[in-house]
């Protein structure tokens, strides 16, 4: 065993005997759980599994294409499972449940915009990206124009996705740690970053595809349980499980109507598209079309991707009314008037976690927690890696070395870069540690639909698209993204701890502002951009279109 997967081990022990050293808080909602062996045992199982995939893995992962994609030795039908388990995040299952516990109709928002987004990456993206990329997405963004600047921006948009969605992975595993072990909230952060940043050191892309397919299986069949058992208790009546919902809410009748979370329709827009067109700029989702053999494989991918994510949205829905009935309606609830502060602890994001306590006992809570769990490391795996590709891959050897870094040299970057990664990610967990991971993962979204979306479209699908359109209109549309979402209320109130209405930028998502700002950018500097740099790369659209519409060539690229 290497060391640093000795060292993983001995961290995993180090949190069981917290768990069972620290009496489990009681829950509010009548679960009696002085120390939750079950759940500890479980969680064991899980991790050991985790582990041994990444010792078998980490043998193959030498080459710097192993440590990115597994060298598209993936079938359709594996690499949809593994996309979907990428796709269903902490902020899909603990996440959406926990909105729709707190604001009823409200939490479909996100579930339907995660859906819609799957046409746009069908028809736009995906066989074009096999085509025509290598590694990341900014091999395709920039596969006519300069590369510094472009892969620059790809690499730094990349980046900021990738953080956004780390905080959000980082706020639930903390919550459902210190919800199982009794650590307290930072301590728990602190300990997931650690088993995070080593799995990714030890593994790379190969054993994260697997453990990812993994992991897809066991949430789909640990949703499909909790939701059959919410059911169960309606007499499979949803209008029945609606009806005792609205009368246990405090919301009542408004619990079935919009406006619960978002309150204006602007920001409803705003979020909407931010969800739609987030998904096909996301890095480490886009990553995942380069792991199969052809472009046949990449479409058969997100086929598979889009039956599992659709039948698993429709299940966070039944959930999270079902946690409305079962926890609000519980003989030992301690709510009052169905306000959730007064009594779950950990939070809204919690409340599949108890959920599945009152309906199956300590020992399916154990089951549904550890599947948690381990859909939050695996998905912080992928995440990591992305972002530590786009460092080594993009600014590293491409940017900064010029094509010249050994394969050694940059998988010293990438493990450096995950290091830097995972202690960012660790301590702003801790500052958005009260927020609802969904709608952390939402500001993720606005990101990746104001950049890489606007980025990718314009350069595969526009012949007059230049380098200077790209990076003048993808910068745009970071900063703006970046800064309207700091002076959105989620951050300007809720983080930063400004009075509430003061937050300049009033709307919950900066899309409806940053991503039309970065396209018309892109379109308007590229319009008017007359050098020969922009008449060369006009000249090389052909090609390109060529490339991307058939896959020719793309074999021999993938070789070099």
């Amino acid at each position: 065993m290497t060391p640093g997967l000795r060292f993983l081990v001995l961290a995993v022990a180090s949190l069981a005997l917290a768990g069972g050293a620290i009496a489990m808080p009681s829950l509010e909602i009548g679960l009696r759980q002085p120390t939750n062996w079950s759940a500890i045992s479980t969680f064991f199982f899980f991790v050991g599994l985790t582990l041994w995939m990444t010792r078998l893995a980490s043998a193959r992962s030498r080459a710097s294409a192993n440590l990115y994609t597994p060298g598209g030795g993936i079938s359709g039908f594996q690499n949809g499972l593994a996309i979907a388990g990428d796709y269903m995040s902490a902020a899909s299952f603990l996440g959406i449940s926990g909105l729709v516990f707190a604001s009823g109709f409200d939490g479909l928002v996100f579930s339907v915009g995660w859906i819609v987004g799957w046409p746009v990456v069908t028809f736009l993206m995906a066989e074009r990206l096999r085509n025509l990329g290598k590694f990341t997405f900014a091999d395709v963004a920039a596969y006519r124009f300069a590369q510094k600047p472009v892969r620059s921006l790809a690499a730094l948009g990349s980046l900021v996705v990738v953080l956004f969605y780390l905080i959000a992975q980082m706020v639930g595993a903390g919550q459902l740690v210190r919800v199982l072990f009794g650590l307290e909230y930072t301590y728990a952060v602190v300990l997931v970053g650690a088993l995070m940043t080593l799995y990714v050191l030890f593994g790379g892309m190969i054993s994260t595809t697997w453990v990812l397919i993994n992991k897809a299986v066991l949430l789909l069949v640990g949703t499909t349980l909790l939701a059959l058992l919410v059911l169960y208790r309606a007499d499979f009546n949803p209008d029945a499980l609606f009806s005792r919902a609205t009368d246990l809410h405090r919301l009542k009748d408004a619990l079935m109507a919009p406006g619960g979370l978002i309150k204006d329709p602007v920001s409803a827009l705003s979020v909407g598209m931010a969800l739609m067109f987030g998904t096909a700029g996301l890095p480490h989702i886009l990553m995942r079309f380069f792991t199969v053999a052809d472009a046949r494989e990449a479409r058969k991918s997100v086929v598979w991707a889009t039956m599992w994510i659709g039948y698993f949205y429709l299940l966070t829905f039944i959930i999270g009314f079902g946690a409305i009935v079962a926890l609000i309606g519980h003989p030992g609830s301690h709510f009052v008037g169905g306000r959730i502060a007064s009594g779950l602890q950990g939070g809204a994001n919690m409340a599949a976690i108890h959920l599945a306590g009152v309906l199956g006992g300590d020992l399916f809570l154990g089951f549904i927690a550890a599947v948690a769990f381990t859909t939050i490391l695996a998905v912080v795996a992928g995440l990591t890696l992305s972002g530590a590709s786009a460092v080594s891959h993009d600014l590293y050897a491409t940017v900064l070395r010029k094509g010249a870094a050994t394969s050694e040299q940059e998988r010293r970057v990438s493990k450096l870069s995950t290091f830097a990664l995972g202690v960012v990610a660790v301590l702003l967990g801790i500052v958005f540690g009260r927020q609802n991971v969904a709608y952390i993962v939402m500001l993720a979204f606005s990101v990746a639909c104001s950049v890489n979306f606007p980025v990718l479209a314009m350069a595969v699908l526009w012949k007059d698209c230049t380098t200077r359109g790209v990076t003048v209109g993808g910068f745009l549309g970071l900063f703006a993204a970046v800064a309207l979402t700091v002076l959105s209320p989620v951050v300007w109130e809720s983080v930063l701890r400004h009075p509430h209405g003061s937050a300049p930028f009033p709307y919950a998502s900066p899309a409806i502002v940053s991503m039309p700002l970065a396209f018309l950018a892109i379109w308007l500097v590229s319009r008017f951009d007359r050098s020969p740099q922009a008449a060369r790369e006009r000249a090389l659209f052909p090609d390109q279109l060529i490339r991307s519409e058939t896959g020719i060539g793309a074999s021999a690229a993938r070789s070099h």
